[in-house]
């Protein structure tokens, strides 16, 4: 993005240098439609220079947790300036809002972002300022906790990622060696991670109560802006995922069980290859990765291909796990520069490809929308950002030759990637559930988390793998689960784009050329559309009914069997 606004060698070191320009802004008058539409590119302009800012501070944080200097320099962030801009950002949305020409603005262009900036009027209250800036430090709490967490094996101190590719080895002793490593190691940090989350349920519920809500779930469904479903259909979602998703993963549970000849299918035999068969080694380096990646989305479309290789070469890409690296994986749009960051903890296994595949379709995602006017119509509601990433996954499948050159390698790849399709819908659903008990219940206690948790672990858990004498392990399963501490609620959208995935997958299998010209058409719109309305762009249906649910799990059924 090129600047107009602000002069080029424009940086933020403290608030005085934002404040005049937001002054400005705030009283700056506007005597035309012109006028709001120019005074709006320009409000946009500081938006994406504050947003570049912030993200900055974020990504180098979390590539380096042990540097107290980068952990300084994201608090400042968050305490100094931040707060400053709430304020600011609610003047700036009413003075829009309360504007005499914004009726003037075309409503198939401007009607979405107006509808999002009248709810951040609406859900606006100056004692909540404090409080999100105390949440925001709070929640950087669990990477710092996580990046923490090692295990020593053969004289090697290792993260849990590393150490999780045990799993997959054929040795079961030793699988069963490490899996009491990790969840000892797990255990060390379960009271501190705990107490945590304890205080980031009463921050939040503080919050909603400030707003008006009976409960942090009502507050956080209006505040994610979710216009176009309403809390019965996440109910809905989980009763079809434990109706018709639920019985097909236990069916592969049982085969698993009976081809390894196992009596007793302990959790250290999850993810062992039946055959007996080392883990899949699609790649070797974080450089490796990205080339093959490159390789394999130009098959898919040369311009998805582009977008990696311009990452690379600015420096957007930090792959590789290592010691004192936050954990997880995500691509981190830059709103100024409008090239993003993917940040992941690859060791070199099959999953690490996909994670890389789908951090690639955000990326992509980005790209497509860098044309946009503004920087809040880049700014895609997660049911959507997801469906762009996993679609990536399944439509990429089909081209993974890049990566695994033994027919019987890729086959397995594939049959891997439905499966984890599958398993991964209950997960979701178990957490969105998890987050929907919890904060319509901010003052429970510890152990009656535990046995809510228990509880709908057994809903959507098939019963197939032991966990006797395991029970310590299970109830705190769901601190491993990141969204549950930095961003609440931000999870059924996955399932939810899963689902579209695989429509979108179906689709590239009967029309690839029609299928990716929808993908791309839809994902050049932004958020300047309905989520309906995107998702019928990219040629699905924006649906989890138990019978779309059905129609897809079959359909992937058949795929899995054909393979």
């Amino acid at each position: 993005m090129q600047r107009h606004y602000l002069s080029s060698d424009f940086k933020i070191q403290t608030w005085d240098d934002l404040k005049p320009l937001l002054e400005e802004l705030k009283n700056r008058t506007l005597n035309s439609a012109a006028d709001l539409k120019q005074w709006m590119k320009d409000h946009s302009e500081v938006e994406a220079v504050i947003s570049e800012d912030g993200a900055w501070r974020y990504i180098k944080m979390t590539c380096d947790t042990q540097d107290e200097k980068l952990q300084n320099g994201f608090n400042f962030f968050v305490t100094e300036i931040e707060p400053h801009i709430s304020p600011y950002g609610n003047d700036l949305n009413k003075k829009l809002i309360d504007c005499k020409y914004v009726d003037e603005l075309e409503k198939d262009m401007y009607f979405v972002y107006v509808r999002g900036v009248k709810k951040s009027i609406e859900l606006y209250r100056e004692e909540n300022i404090a409080l999100n800036t105390e949440l925001r430090q709070k929640e950087q709490e669990f990477g710092t906790i996580s990046a923490a967490q090692t295990i020593t094996h053969s004289g090697e101190e290792m993260t849990m990622q590393k150490a999780a590719t045990y799993f997959k080895n054929n040795d079961r002793a030793l699988r069963e060696k490490i899996y009491y490593q990790i969840q000892d190691r797990k255990g060390v940090d379960e009271t501190k991670l705990n107490d945590l989350y304890t205080e980031l349920i009463m921050l939040r519920n503080k919050v909603a109560v400030n707003t008006g809500f009976s409960n942090y779930r009502d507050y956080k469904h209006e505040e994610l802006g979710r216009f176009d479903y309403k809390v019965k259909d996440c109910y809905d979602f989980q009763d079809a995922i434990q109706k018709h998703i639920v019985p097909l993963v236990s069916e592969n549970e049982k085969a698993r069980k009976r081809v390894l000849n196992l009596d007793v299918y302990r959790p250290w035999d999850k993810e062992v290859d039946v055959d007996g068969k080392t883990p899949l080694k699609p790649f070797t380096t974080g450089a490796d990765l990205t080339a093959k990646t490159i390789e394999c989305f130009n098959e898919v479309d040369p311009y998805f291909a582009e977008c990696i290789s311009t990452m690379r070469d600015m420096k957007r890409l930090d792959l590789e796990s290592r010691i004192g690296k936050a954990p997880g994986g995500y691509n981190y749009p830059l709103m100024e520069t409008d090239v993003p960051f993917i940040f992941m903890n690859a060791v070199g296994l099959h999953r690490d490809m996909v994670t890389m595949v789908h951090e690639g379709g955000h990326a992509v995602h980005a790209f497509l929308a860098a044309n946009l006017e503004l920087t809040e119509f880049k700014s895609t509601p997660s049911e959507v950002a997801e469906l762009a990433s996993m679609s990536m996954e399944l439509i990429s499948m089909e081209h993974w030759h890049s990566f695994f050159e033994n027919k019987e390698d890729l086959k397995r790849a594939k049959k891997e990637q439905l499966d984890s399709v599958l398993k991964g819908l209950p997960w979701i659903a178990s957490i969105d559930k998890f987050q929907h008990w919890i904060y319509t219940h901010p003052k429970h206690t510890v152990p009656e988390r535990y046995d809510a948790w228990m509880a709908i672990s057994k809903d959507f858990g098939t019963g197939v793998v032991d966990y006797t004498g395991l029970e310590n392990n299970v109830k705190r399963s769901w601190q491993s689960q990141l969204h549950l501490y930095e961003v609440p609620f931000y999870y059924i959208e996955y399932g939810m784009a899963q689902l579209g995935a695989i429509a979108m997958w179906r689709n590239y299998k009967q029309n690839p050329k029609q299928a990716l010209q929808n993908y791309k058409k839809a994902l050049a719109l932004g958020y300047t559309k309905t989520i309906p309305e995107l998702y019928k762009a990219a040629g699905i249906k924006f649906d989890f009914s138990p019978d779309y649910v059905k129609e897809l799990a079959d359909f992937v059924k058949a795929e899995y069997e054909a393979l």
